[in-house]
């Protein structure tokens, strides 16, 4: 039997309890603060990301949020004994380097744990690398559901694949259903021409929300897919006029979403492109060289800037300088490295002030009974390590920014 889901509206958001601060360089790969005095401990978190090339505005703002939390927990000495540092790999949103940075990570003995990556595809390159070293892997942004709940997911057969294995974010099987129940329900449209660009996360957030219209009522005119870092998608946008399709639902990143978005409008089809969190980025309304006002981008959680919980990050974000904004998945990945820094602490606390020969087998096991109140509201983890926080937003481009329309929690 197939369980319906629900979009339950809240109207407000607990305040959040977790003090934060901020100091030191802003630019490095590693962040290093000696606190106090007396004989420290150090421990890394290490953060992988695409820190160059096109989805950099993304992995700065992870790697700063992540340096942000490292040394709020230094600043504080949250946990006592412990200086917190923080070792940034680029991964370039390519699976074979994020695998060479786990293993790099994997060999450094004082990495305990790691924020990161930002894309699915590359997160499946890292997770056995982790998991055979027992060593914690928290993502901000994965959404591609077969990471934690094994490649049966969507037969109903959900099997965790790696222990090692976490996220802040919330999975496609939410993001997909809440955006089509937008598109259906709140924007009235009824046909959707669905696009994909082939990769792990594309693939994975097009066929839910393809499903999930479907199941509503709507139709599917038409599918296609492109390629990533092509920019001449015309033949598509060809086919998506001629569909008579009233949205087009695209499933992949920025850069060629803002391209396609510009094509298939110069075609004289006057209607929205929607996506995912892949999509809310300003590069992508600054790819269409076509006013694209009216399309929309969904992305988990509220807009960290309306969150009571958090104002502190925020502005000590803004005022600790960092030359990148925080972006879409900062609240999520100063949340992911403070989860590490609690379990750090348990472990720490478990063991009479220091940490055991097997911390990063024992900092594993604390992240599942990790629970705080954190920028992005309640942190805690499910059997599969997934985030127990379903909140999501609509967004809609006017001018030359995005503006949110509607943020929900998905209860299934």
């Amino acid at each position: 039997m197939r369980h319906r889901p629900l979009l339950i509206l809240t109207s407000t958001l607990a305040a959040g309890t977790l003090a934060l601060s901020a100091c030191g360089s802003r630019d490095g790969g590693k962040s290093d603060d000696n606190q106090g005095s007396g004989k420290q401990t150090t421990v890394v978190i290490g953060i992988d990301a695409p820190l160059t090339g096109s989805l950099s505005a993304l992995g700065q703002g992870i790697k700063n949020s992540v340096d942000l939390a490292a040394r709020t927990a230094n600043k504080n000495k949250e946990v006592q004994g412990v200086t917190f540092k923080t070792e940034a790999l680029d991964d370039q949103a390519v699976p074979a380097s994020g695998q060479q940075n786990a293993t790099k990570l994997v060999a450094d003995k004082t990495v305990l744990g790691v924020v990161g990556p930002l894309n699915s595809g590359v997160s499946q390159s890292m997770q056995g690398v982790f998991a055979r070293a027992d060593l914690t892997q928290v993502s901000p942004a994965n959404t591609s559901p077969e990471l934690s709940q094994g490649d049966n997911w969507l037969k109903g057969e959900k099997k965790r694949p790696f222990k090692t294995y976490f996220r802040t974010a919330t999975t496609d099987i939410i993001q997909g259903r809440f955006a089509a129940q937008y598109a259906y329900k709140d924007a009235k449209k009824k046909k959707v021409f669905v696009v994909d660009d082939k990769q792990t996360y594309g693939v994975g957030l097009a066929s839910i929300f393809a499903q999930e219209f479907k199941r509503l009522g709507g139709e599917v005119v038409g599918t296609d897919h492109i390629t990533v870092k092509e920019t001449d998608f015309s033949s598509v946008a060809n086919k998506v006029k001629n569909s008579g399709a009233d949205i087009v639902y695209y499933g992949g990143q920025y850069p060629e979403g803002g391209l396609l978005s510009d094509q298939v409008k110069k075609t004289g089809a006057r209607i929205p492109l929607m996506g995912g969190d892949g999509v809310y980025d300003p590069a992508f309304i600054k790819a269409s060289s076509e006013n694209n006002d009216g399309d929309l981008g969904t992305s988990v959680g509220y807009p960290v800037e309306g969150l009571d919980s958090a104002k502190t990050f925020v502005q000590n974000y803004k005022d600790a300088g960092y030359k990148d904004p925080y972006a879409a998945y900062g609240g999520y990945s100063y949340d992911a490295a403070w989860a590490i820094v609690q379990a750090v602490k348990k472990v720490v606390a478990d063991n009479n002030g220091k940490l055991p020969a097997d911390a990063r087998a024992k900092v594993t096991e604390a992240m599942g009974k990790v629970s705080f109140e954190g920028v992005t509201g309640k942190v805690s983890f499910d059997e599969y390590g997934d985030t127990t926080n379903k909140q999501l937003t609509v967004y809609q481009v006017k001018g030359d920014a995005w503006q949110s329309l509607k943020s929900a929690t998905f209860k299934d």
